[in-house]
């Protein structure tokens, strides 16, 4: 049984007000580094899983809800792995990443373009705010660039397996799911995200996620 935190008017409140202004948000395009903004959102005051991106892609744009393509359905099945139910991605995790707005394709037409220092600036308060309101209990770093926004310059077999807790919310390292990354062919790191897993089905247990 799901056991969802209480959350005060108050808090649902502000928590729209904020998603309404991050939809509103046109600061990317107006500083000139996309053409047209187009922030998405995702979640509800009551969920206890935070999920950090790098930023969404083209086909979470073009569906209005995160994690829509290839990457969100690997991401699912890892939360299936740790013992959650399907659909449990969309329905009971709140979707944030480093910046909301899809940063386009890679200039080489290979890939998405990673979103510049000075693009997740711009979008960092948005992610600080909903830190602050949903005070979530655990919150998973997907990517290389969300890690290191937390966590700082580190490399991956480094940080995956293990965690970090700061004023009682838990901050779990992961791969990035896209079909991209080679990082999980190679058996010992693939023995590290089992291990991530294996956490992540730990707190499901002790903290009715």
């Amino acid at each position: 049984m799901l056991e969802k935190q209480h959350v005060t008017k108050e808090t649902a409140e502000t928590l729209i007000d904020l998603q309404q202004q991050i939809r509103r948000c046109r600061l990317c395009q107006e500083h000139g580094y996309i053409p047209v903004a187009h922030p998405i959102v995702s979640g509800r005051g009551t969920d206890r899983i935070l999920i950090i991106g790098q930023a969404p892609g083209h086909r979470s744009v073009a569906q209005d809800r995160p994690f829509s393509g290839p990457g969100g359905r690997v991401l699912q099945s890892w939360l299936e792995a740790a013992g959650f139910p399907p659909g449990y991605l969309h329905d009971h995790t709140y979707l944030s990443s480093l910046t909301r707005c899809d940063p386009g394709r890679h200039k080489s037409g290979h890939g998405d373009r990673k979103p510049s220092p000075a693009e997740m600036a711009l979008c960092r308060p948005y992610l600080n705010a909903e830190l602050r309101l949903l005070r979530p209990k655990v919150v998973l770093l997907v990517g290389t660039m969300a890690i290191e926004a937390f966590c700082g310059k580190v490399r991956l077999e480094e940080c995956i397996g293990s965690y970090i807790e700061d004023n009682g919310t838990l901050y779990l390292p992961l791969p990035h799911p896209s079909g991209v990354s080679r990082w999980l062919n190679d058996p010992e790191h693939k023995k590290l995200h089992q291990q991530a897993l294996t956490i992540l089905a730990h707190w499901r247990n002790v903290y009715h996620l």
